[in-house]
């Protein structure tokens, strides 16, 4: 039987905070970080990645604190590297592969520096690295995905979500469906709290308040993955560029026809990615 959201759905306490998350699989740990617009989470993120990794990894998709079915967080304690270590602490899981989309993609890749013990392989899609300076990038301040990732949040209506999917997306006919954003509003508004702390801490950095520190990614001593999608509308693919200069044992895979959601517009190459770099490296 095909993998559904219910059976797959798991909840387990750490030290700090109760965490949703989904497991299918067996074999090498495969940690799987959503990223941060509003309704999102570990099964919206992954859901059409999770069965086929699962044919060859022990796969988690993780709600992050303020995200899904997991506790709600304030700014001040928004820290996933350290929600993440509790979470394979809790699991009893002593390193794991780590796949962050997004705000998922800065988890990992600061979990890399600052517990290099606890990860095995590193795969991002479509990462924010910090506030360093851009070429491509908006020079105002946020991106034209972020400024309306943001607005969704401070009205989550279907409409604000449908503007959201379609510059998430390059194939907005396939993917920006009534049904889909109905959907996503859904489930966005069903945890208001998370919405309300995620724009009340935007002053204090939310939902990114610590950044990795560029001078540390050139100690990233895993086998490091980068994938991004060319026609990405919120982080660049320039960022992905100033990844593959300073992490030594990395390569970049850049997707023509492909937004913010590579897993989800290119899932079988996707899969095939993860699965071959995973496994051979």
């Amino acid at each position: 039987m095909p993998l559904d959201q219910q059976s797959a759905a798991r909840t387990v306490r750490t030290a700090d905070w109760e965490l949703r998350y989904y497991e299918a699989g067996s074999g090498h740990p495969l940690v799987l970080l959503h990223g941060s617009g509003p309704g999102a989470t570990g099964w919206s993120n992954f859901s059409g990645n999770i069965e086929a990794l699962a044919e060859h990894f022990h796969v988690y998709a993780v709600d992050m604190p303020g995200w899904g079915g997991s506790s709600a967080a304030t700014v001040d304690r928004l820290d996933h590297v350290e929600a993440a270590v509790q979470f394979l602490d809790a699991l009893g899981i002593e390193k794991a592969a780590f796949v962050g989309n997004s705000m998922g993609g800065q988890t990992s890749i600061r979990l890399a520096t600052e517990h290099p013990g606890r990860i095995t392989h590193l795969v991002t899609m479509g990462p924010p690295v910090g506030r360093i300076p851009t070429l491509f990038g908006a020079g105002d301040g946020p991106s034209e995905g972020l400024k309306v990732l943001i607005e969704a949040y401070r009205d989550a209506s279907p409409e604000n979500m449908r503007r959201l999917v379609e510059i998430m997306v390059y194939d907005k006919a396939r993917f920006a469906t009534p049904e889909l954003c109905r959907a996503r509003s859904e489930a966005a508004l069903a945890r208001p709290e998370h919405l309300a702390n995620y724009v009340a801490g935007l002053p204090q950095g939310a939902p990114l308040p610590r950044w990795v520190k560029p001078e540390l990614l050139p100690h990233i001593a895993v086998p490091t993955l980068l994938i991004h999608g060319r026609d990405d509308r919120v982080v660049s693919y320039e960022t992905s560029l100033f990844l593959l200069a300073n992490i030594p044992d990395s390569r970049l895979v850049v997707l023509n026809r492909c937004g913010h959601w590579a897993m989800i517009e290119h899932p079988d190459e996707f899969n095939r990615l993860v699965t071959g770099f995973v496994a051979n490296n």
